[in-house]
């Protein structure tokens, strides 16, 4: 694409200008189509500064999440090597769903800057307003078991809970299954979908969510009270591309422990950072609500619930509410 090579030679050289003749020359294109080129870059947000006899020089670049201003500052060894932008989606899980099936690559993320039907868990909506935070979907193709699926969504929790807390220095918690909690509001949301065999997996499409930019304003009234975003608990902007970057090195650390280690070494990482022993939760699961005290995780990924009867339930799917915010064990 011609705006990535223009951007990937003004990079080249930050500090000099360079001309449009030199440009053309490069690219084997006009010097009025380099202009049209340049106009358009400024109307997406990055500052060029234009000289008769200089040329041209890249002085800003806005924060997107094209590959072109992705891919200079990414630091993993394979995930992210692809990237497929959109300006809008209907949903970033299915538009990889879409790609694995047509042959993608393990390690292809879809980008969006906007979604129009983006999706939770359990069928929610997933507010994704434009240019504000990130919604992705990561292509993986593990050699693994269908029965071992279910850890792929506690190692991205991980992954997701771990790029947080080192790009922001603040403590997340994360709520099973898959939500990132800070000051027990919710922060980031992830959703797996897999296409497989009973006795082989073909691919996952793990979507993550978080909110970077959101102000307390723009969250629907409805869940107001119960999300949070990185900027208002950071008290300033976050740039989206840099916190990208520390997520898909995260994602790739965790996900070649996952492959190499046993299951235990993902779920002692999962409850050193969940800490659910022992808190007082209300799970509503296929249709049925139950309220006790989480004992623990199992070695499958399923919640073990005391009730309030004393009697314990394995718990393998469902919605998780905190019913304090005491401290836990």
């Amino acid at each position: 694409m011609m705006d990535d090579e223009i951007l990937k030679l003004l990079r080249e050289s930050p500090s000099a200008f360079l001309s449009g003749e030199e440009i053309s020359r490069r690219l084997k294109v006009s010097r009025t189509a380099v202009w049209k080129r340049i106009q358009r870059l400024k109307g997406q947000g990055y500052g060029i500064k234009a000289s008769t006899r200089s040329g041209y020089r890249l002085i800003q670049s806005p924060d997107l999440l094209t590959p072109s201003e992705i891919k200079p500052i990414l630091k993993t060894q394979w995930i992210g090597k692809t990237i497929h932008h959109f300006h809008e989606l209907d949903s970033t899980n299915s538009k990889a769903y879409q790609l694995a099936l047509n042959g993608a690559k393990e390690g292809e993320v879809v980008i969006a800057e906007f979604q129009e039907k983006g999706r939770g868990r359990l069928g929610r909506k997933w507010s994704s307003p434009p240019f504000l935070n990130l919604y992705l979907s990561v292509i993986l193709r593990p050699n693994i078991s269908p029965h071992r699926a279910s850890f792929i969504t506690l190692m991205a929790a991980i992954a997701a809970a771990d790029a947080i807390q080192k790009f922001s220095g603040l403590l997340p918690l994360i709520k099973w299954p898959n939500d990132i909690l800070l000051r027990d509001r919710k922060i980031a949301g992830l959703l797996n979908e897999i296409h497989s065999e009973m006795d082989r997996i073909h691919f996952v499409i793990l979507g993550i969510g978080v909110n970077l930019n959101m102000d307390h304003q723009i969250f629907s009234k409805e869940i107001r009270a119960v999300s949070t975003s990185l900027k208002i608990e950071m008290g300033q902007p976050i740039s989206r591309k840099m916190f990208l970057r520390s997520l898909l090195l995260e994602l790739e650390k965790w996900y070649s422990i996952f492959l190499k280690e046993d299951s235990e070494v993902i779920l002692k990482a999962w409850r050193d950072r969940a800490r659910i022993q022992g808190r007082q939760v209300k799970v509503t699961s296929f249709g049925k609500v139950l309220t006790g005290t989480a004992v623990e995780i199992d070695s499958d990924g399923a919640l073990i619930l005391e009730t309030e009867d004393g009697k314990r339930t394995r718990v393998v799917a469902g919605d998780v509410e905190y019913k304090t915010k005491t401290e836990v064990l």
